[in-house]
C-alpha cells in the first residue's frame, strides 16, 4: 500500500520555520491503529489525515502518541495540500472533525481558518504553575488547558519550564503569554504539551483560540498579530469573531512523497 505524504511548515513563510505537520490524503479509513503508527513513524507534532465527505472532508490528527480534538497547523497544511497539489478549485473548504465543521478560505497569500472560539473561564491560582515554570505569572486560566499570563515578551521568551514538572500537573497543557514586543507584535506565547507527548509545540493554532478571545479583550481590538516564540518561531493574524476566531498564516512545502506500508 502507498499513501500520498506531504510535509509542510505552517505558520511560516520561511522553510523550517513555523510547525512541520505531515498531511495524508485517503480514499477511505484506514484502521486506527495504522493511522497512529504513521503518525508516530512521521514523528511530528501532528499528523493529519482526510478522507472526501460529500462537497468536504473528514480530517482527523495525530501526534506521536495520541489522537487530538482540535488542531490547527495541520489544518492549515491540510487546505493547502488541497489548495496547491490537488486541484481543488472552490473559495472555501469544509472539514468535518472532532470539533465539528471546520472552514479554510483563502485570503491573497494567507490561509483563514475558521475555528471555535475558547474563551478562557475559571480563574485559578497563579502558584499552582509556579514550581513547574520558574516564575510566578500574573494570572492562570483554564482547567485542561491553561493559560499562564507573564508581565512581558521577554520572560516568555526566555522561560526554561521544568517539562517533567508540567507534565505532572492537574491540567492537560500549558500555554504561556505576554504583551508583545513594543511596535512589533500584540502579544506572544509558547505551548508546552509534555502529556500529548509533544514537549513544546512550534506553532499551535489551537492555542490561539484560547489567546485569540483573552487578548482581544485586553487590548480592546478584534484583529492582533501574534508571534509564538519557540526556537523555530510562528506568526499568525487573528481576529476575535464571538463564538469564532479566525487564524491567518502561511505555509511552506517542505516534501512530497509516498508512504510504502508492507502487508
Amino acid at each position: 500500500m502507498r499513501i500520498p505524504l506531504y510535509q509542510l511548515d505552517a505558520f511560516t513563510s520561511e522553510t523550517f520555520g513555523g510547525n512541520p505537520a505531515a498531511v495524508c490524503p485517503l480514499e477511505n479509513w484506514l484502521d486506527d491503529g495504522l493511522l497512529q503508527a504513521i503518525a508516530g513513524e512521521n514523528n511530528l507534532a501532528e499528523t493529519a489525515f482526510f478522507v472526501p465527505d460529500g462537497d468536504g472532508f473528514k480530517l482527523r490528527w495525530f501526534t506521536p502518541t495520541v489522537e487530538v480534538q482540535l488542531c490547527g497547523h495541520a489544518t492549515l497544511a491540510s487546505a493547502y495540500v488541497l489548495y496547491n497539489f490537488l486541484n481543488y478549485e472552490k473559495e472555501s473548504i469544509a472539514f468535518q472533525t472532532r470539533s465539528g465543521r471546520l472552514e479554510v478560505a483563502r485570503d491573497g497569500d494567507r490561509l483563514v481558518l475558521d475555528f471555535p472560539s475558547l474563551r478562557p473561564r475559571n480563574e485559578q491560582l497563579p502558584a499552582l504553575v509556579a514550581d513547574a515554570m520558574g516564575i510566578l505569572p500574573q494570572e492562570l486560566w483554564g482547567d485542561d488547558r491553561a493559560m499562564a499570563v507573564l508581565e512581558d515578551a521577554v520572560q516568555v521568551r526566555d522561560l526554561r519550564p521544568n517539562i517533567a514538572a508540567i507534565a505532572a500537573l492537574p491540567i492537560g497543557s500549558l500555554i504561556v503569554t505576554a504583551p508583545g514586543f513594543p511596535g512589533d507584535c500584540d502579544f506572544v506565547s509558547r505551548y508546552f504539551v509534555p502529556k500529548y507527548g509533544i514537549d513544546e509545540d512550534p506553532v499551535t493554532g489551537s492555542a490561539h483560540c484560547v489567546l485569540t478571545p483573552y487578548w482581544s479583550g485586553v487590548l480592546n481590538k478584534p484583529k492582533l498579530f501574534a508571534r509564538q516564540l519557540s526556537t523555530r518561531g510562528g506568526e499568525l493574524w487573528v481576529e476575535d469573531c464571538g463564538e469564532r476566531v479566525k487564524l491567518a498564516g502561511h505555509c511552506v512545502p517542505v516534501i512530497e512523497g509516498a508512504l510504502t506500508i508492507s502487508a
